[in-house]
């Protein structure tokens, strides 16, 4: 932190990390917001040939990023558990993976789960473009990338109310609001949007 107090400037993605660098004693006057940008997703592929590409059919979940702990994909399996007729894409990979797998046998939703493995940006937007709802469970977060990448494809999002994911989820409007560690919540929340087209829509 020393050197922290020391830089001209401190810029930093979200009003909760900056809370965090003010706690630490930096000068307010010398740190700044600026959030991460949202992709041009225009060059993109449309949803129905997204959809085609990924063999998305029916309701379909996202999620996208490292298979930590800190993501909870264990959540979004056992809310899947609870909701029947949705499948859910998981772009990413990660130590958590073999581990998640075998969660989703266990859940007894291994059928409607496909883990597809590491990828690209542009593979990201894809898969935010074929499904109906990104999910964004961590435990705690800044500012996730996910997240501006599935709202700049005009995805809704269910997500944790953690870290700076409330200064871009504005709940009912964008994205429903969730807390973490909650399945019941979450899977309230997916049969939400699942059963209502004027919300999600």
């Amino acid at each position: 932190t020393a050197a922290l107090r020391r830089a001209r400037r401190l810029l930093v993605p979200s009003a909760y990390l900056r809370a965090i660098a003010l706690g630490w004693g930096l000068d307010p006057a010398r740190t700044a917001v600026v959030p991460n940008p949202a992709p041009a997703v225009s060059a993109h592929p449309t949803r129905e040939e997204a959809r085609a590409l990924l063999g998305v059919e029916g309701f379909a979940l996202g999620v996208a990023g490292r298979l930590t702990a800190q993501k909870a994909i264990g959540d979004v399996l056992d809310a899947l558990a609870l909701v029947p007729g949705v499948t859910l894409l998981v772009r990413g990979d990660g130590p958590e993976r073999s581990a998640l797998e075998r969660h989703a046998a266990g859940v007894g939703v291994v059928d409607r789960v496909r883990f597809l493995g590491a990828g690209t940006r542009d593979d990201v937007i894809a898969l935010f473009r074929a499904v109906d709802v990104a999910l964004v469970t961590s435990s705690w977060e800044n500012l996730p990338h996910t997240l501006l990448e599935a709202l700049a494809t005009g995805t809704p999002v269910i997500a944790t109310e953690v870290g700076g994911i409330p200064e871009v989820v504005r709940d009912g409007e964008n994205g429903l609001l969730i807390p973490p560690a909650n399945v019941d919540a979450l899977a309230a929340s997916i049969d939400r949007v699942v059963r209502d087209d004027e919300l999600r829509a």
